[in-house]
């Protein structure tokens, strides 16, 4: 089941927050982000925050949509998904993905960007293509691994018209 997320959430949406940028591979966020950090990137009150609870209720994956620009580019989506570690590879991901694509449809949005995919993420690359979502820039290097080895990343598109 998605649903909005609700302040009783937060602690299993930071559990998974903390598993998934530990190995600092696939967000911008460091490893040592603080829960307050976390806090205010997602449930600022412009982001709308949802969770996928498992059925023995347990929050495994979450994401939050929001608009990529203020003003005259508020009417493109920004999003960021996150499953739990032990959870990845069931199809969570992609049911998010859908869930997304739908609610930025009913909030009116024109269209989702993704600002940094790191395009060593081949799972999430695969997902977002899937999806319909196009590669429509790289930045070289604009990603450093935990190993401090630099490797692209790419802004992907859809258009929701």
């Amino acid at each position: 089941m998605i649903r909005e997320a609700e302040a009783e959430d937060t602690d299993g949406i930071w559990e998974i927050f903390q598993a998934v940028i530990m190995t600092e591979s696939t967000y911008v966020f460091p490893s040592d982000t603080s829960r307050e950090e976390f806090i205010m990137h997602w449930f600022a009150p412009y982001i709308k925050t949802y969770v996928y609870i498992n059925n023995k209720g347990q929050i495994v994956g979450t994401y939050i949509l929001k608009p990529n620009q203020i003003g005259l580019g508020d009417h493109i989506a920004n999003g960021s998904y996150m499953i739990h570690p032990h959870y990845q590879g069931k199809g969570i991901g992609r049911r998010l993905g859908n869930h997304s694509i739908e609610i930025a449809r009913l909030l009116g949005y024109y269209a989702i960007q993704f600002n940094v995919v790191v395009s060593t993420n081949l799972a999430a690359v695969r997902l977002w293509k899937d999806l319909g979502f196009k590669i429509i820039g790289t930045t070289p290097g604009g990603f450093r691994l935990q190993n401090r080895e630099f490797v692209d990343t790419y802004t992907m598109y859809l258009s929701l018209g």
